[in-house]
């Protein structure tokens, strides 16, 4: 999971002017939405946090596609993403993961917003049942704020700090 990089608010751009949500199963995603996710995808996960791994994990295609298009802006780019992996496909219960704001659109909030509109639609798809999250760590906070909380010791993955988070519903 993905937190914003350390940025004055000066730096800060505006948030988009609309922000169209798309929730997709893989084999619905047109090629193009496909690579603009994978695009996000490597450019933070890999690239910025210098983080060799295999993204490509094998959970996209038991998943929920959540994208946030920044209507409004020239070219229509992904600002935001995260998917759904359906309950029993990594945990017994659904599983929110590749959390990621692109980086032109951090310090507007949108993180937050991501996360409320994949929890809604989480909500939907699966009624009463509890959300698992794998978190980076240093973003124990963000999720907590959210009202998540951890339920495991801290552990290494891709020689990240990470620790399982669960949300009650």
């Amino acid at each position: 999971m993905n937190a914003p990089e350390a940025r004055s608010t000066a730096d800060a751009p505006a948030a988009p002017t609309a922000l169209r949500w798309q929730w997709s199963r893989l084999p619905d995603l047109a090629p193009l939405d496909l690579y603009a996710v994978m695009v996000v995808r490597q450019q933070v996960f890999v690239v910025e946090q210098a983080c060799a791994y295999q993204d490509a994990d094998g959970f996209d295609v038991g998943a929920w596609h959540l994208l946030g298009w920044a209507d409004g802006l020239s070219g229509r780019p992904l600002a935001a993403y995260l998917r759904v992996v359906d309950p029993g496909g990594k945990y017994a219960e659904p599983s929110i993961g590749r959390v990621v704001t692109a980086p032109a659109f951090r310090r507007t909030g949108l993180g937050r917003a991501l996360m409320a509109e994949g929890l809604a639609r989480t909500a939907i798809a699966w009624p009463g049942r509890a959300v698992r999250i794998s978190a980076q760590q240093r973003l124990e906070a963000f999720y907590a704020a959210m009202g998540f909380r951890v339920v495991s010791a801290p552990y290494l993955e891709d020689d990240i700090p990470h620790v399982e988070m669960l949300l009650a519903r």
